[in-house]
């Protein structure tokens, strides 16, 4: 079928509006698109006009993985629904489209041979067009054909609900193998067969038992790649399931373990848990207790977000199931995971690890005969990591053959050095970039990743925006969801080239993330021209008493943030009188460079008289005490002030 990138919705509705719009239908739009996110078209009645499918049907059918016919009394007696019926079985002959009839008070021999109650609609339809008997005649095939393909039919349920149930239970599953199909074909050499490896410790097959499966392995060597496809391949089978990504870095912000907890269980329930305070109460958990959850935890680090976040393996149903990724075994030995229990991933076999090389570096699952031998010592200093793999494929593919040997003679001084890690191998790409290229990694690396990529993209100038598409090729950073993603090996190995920039004095490098190391290059104004960029979680400092020259050093200055993170943002907002970041004196100076300010809580009515906005695209103020922004000329740029916005 198509790839899952081209389809714009999971499931196509076609049903008969008066038959079971407002009863059956609804309530299975609702079971799939609110309540488990299933992306799901349903038509409106004004887009059925004249004969033809309008445009918009057309591209929904065709863009949907699985089409959903519903079969009732008067499906039969709509040309628009015939002609719909027509074309889903062209996109399932065509297309490989998932098509599931569901035979609403009505049998499939009636839709079959058109007769019954099904067939009587369908006669006076045939009167309408008997000058057109081509027309007739592929509508009888289409009935014909969709009759005997696997469905549901509701007379074997004693209730709508239950079919329902069942309908949705079956689109998941189909779904979720369409998922596993597509992520197998996506480069992930020797997936299936760790897949298969792995199975063994789930014991799938145990119904009476609650189980927790390590996975353990150094960064970067497909941890949460197995872990994902192992989530995508059985999550159907759980009535209740959640993947929590990145663990380690998640419970360390925002609202830490409880935070995390709350969004598990929300997740685990399929509702929001409006739940004040730390305790979760005790229906909750008897709810989950009594259901059959997978849950997945990737990238933990502490045996205490394990302790926080699981608890007891007596607080889940039976056959339920719990998977968890670290580089810490004894994280997993700490919390009493058995030994047999825990799944080491070691790097790729050297034919699996010499395709995946190929399929970043050539497009394709082998090389050149001239570049064979150079692929081969790659491959062989890459220890076999698939992230390294990948990176370093991406940085060779269409580059010339002395390219490829000046990269060899950096990692063989690299691999025969006697103290060297994954960070060295890596930066190698890093160093390939040029330097607006690797600005905007450095970027990512200490300020947005994880964050929606239009907010980077409104700070770049346009001469910039070119180089998102080089790190995207280069294998550096990802786009999913809109959002910038970035391996946290690759984030790690960025941070340290900053910090690298002065070891001692925080104030000289280009980027400040850490809230100490700000807060002391503020209160005791060791900024310097080198500052490129600060963005300070407001949540991890006690407060702050700046100098009114306290950027006066900082010439280069583009970007500034002092923020509350996200979830903390809504509950504390409206509570937090006053900035953490308070200016007793007033404020002297703000850069001429800045193009993106953020200052929560900005605790002054003005900005400076002499700052001089004319880079400025974003300015968030929010919760602030402003009043006047500046005096003179208006420039083009963003204001968020107090929850509005305003376009100047």
């Amino acid at each position: 079928m198509a790839s899952s990138s081209s389809c714009n919705y999971d499931v196509f509705l076609s049903f008969r509006g008066v038959d079971t719009r407002a009863s059956f239908t609804c309530h299975l739009y609702d079971s799939l698109f609110e309540r488990k996110k299933i992306r799901t078209f349903i038509d409106d009645e004004e887009l059925r006009q004249g004969d033809a499918i309008s445009p918009v049907l057309l591209n929904a059918i065709q863009g949907s993985k699985i089409s959903l016919i519903i079969f009732s009394k008067d499906y039969a007696s709509s040309k628009w629904c015939l002609n719909e019926l027509v074309k889903i079985l062209e996109c399932k002959n065509t297309n490989g489209q998932i098509v599931i009839p569901v035979f609403y008070n009505v049998s499939p021999s009636d839709v079959r041979h058109q007769t019954g109650i099904f067939g009587d609609g369908f006669d006076k339809l045939e009167q309408q067009f008997k000058e057109k008997p081509e027309i007739v005649q592929k509508w009888r095939y289409a009935l014909r054909e969709t009759s005997h393909l696997a469905g549901h039919e509701s007379t074997k349920f004693r209730h709508d609900a239950q079919l329902v149930n069942k309908i949705v239970e079956d689109i998941l599953k189909k779904l979720e193998k369409i998922t596993v199909s597509t992520d197998s074909s996506n480069g992930l050499v020797g997936l299936n067969s760790r897949i298969e490896q792995i199975k063994p410790f789930l014991c799938m097959d145990l119904s009476d038992t609650v189980q927790i499966v390590g996975i353990w392995g150094m960064g970067g060597i497909g941890k949460t790649t197995l872990a994902t496809a192992i989530f995508n391949q059985f999550s159907s089978e759980f009535e209740g399931r959640c993947f929590m990504s990145d663990v380690r870095r998640n419970s360390e912000t925002g609202g830490g373990l409880e935070h995390l907890q709350k969004q598990m269980l929300s997740t685990i329930l399929s509702e929001k848990l409006e739940v004040a305070g730390p305790n979760i109460p005790q229906f909750t958990k008897e709810r989950v207790r009594r259901m059959k959850v997978l849950i997945v935890l990737d990238d933990v680090n502490k045996v205490g977000q394990l302790e926080g976040l699981i608890g007891g393996l007596d607080q889940y149903g039976p056959g339920s199931r719990i998977v968890v990724t670290t580089r810490d075994k004894g994280v997993l030995e700490k919390f009493g995971v058995e030994e047999e229990k825990i799944y080491g991933v070691n790097g790729l076999e050297f034919d699996e690890a010499f395709e995946l090389f190929c399929n970043f570096a050539f497009e394709e699952n082998h090389c050149p005969e001239d570049l064979n031998w150079h692929s081969r010592r790659v491959v062989w200093y890459a220890t076999s990591n698939p992230l390294v793999l990948k990176v370093l494929g991406s940085s060779l593919c269409l580059k010339r053959k002395s390219h490829w040997e000046n990269v060899l003679d950096d990692l063989n001084r690299i691999c025969e050095s006697e103290i060297h890690d994954i960070y060295d191998i890596l930066k190698i790409s890093f160093n390939e970039l040029i330097p607006r290229e690797k600005s905007m990694f450095l970027d990512i690396a200490c300020f947005f990743e994880g964050e929606d990529k239009d907010i980077l993209m409104r700070i770049l100038d346009d001469s910039e925006s070119y180089a998102l598409g080089v790190l995207i090729d280069k294998s550096l950073i990802t786009i999913s969801h809109n959002c910038l993603q970035m391996h946290d090996l690759l984030q790690e190995m960025g941070r340290q080239i900053v910090r690298q920039e002065s070891q001692k004095e925080p104030g000289k490098r280009s980027r400040l993330w850490d809230p100490k190391e700000i807060r002391r290059v503020l209160k005791h104004n060791k900024g310097t021209d080198a500052i490129e960029g600060i963005f300070m979680d407001l949540s991890k400092i006690e407060g702050i008493n700046l100098d009114s020259r306290a950027f006066t050093n900082m010439s280069n200055l583009r970007m500034l943030k002092f923020y509350v993170p996200k979830f903390l943002g809504m509950i504390i907002e409206e509570k937090l009188e006053d900035s953490k970041v308070q200016l007793p004196d007033g404020i002297d100076y703000l850069p001429k460079n800045l193009r993106y300010l953020h200052w929560y809580k900005y605790p002054l009515r003005t900005l400076p008289s002499n700052f001089k906005p004319k880079n400025i695209v974003e300015l968030s103020l929010r919760f602030s005490k402003v009043e006047q922004i500046w005096e003179g000329k208006k420039v083009s740029f963003v204001l968020i002030l107090k929850h509005q916005i305003f376009f100047l």
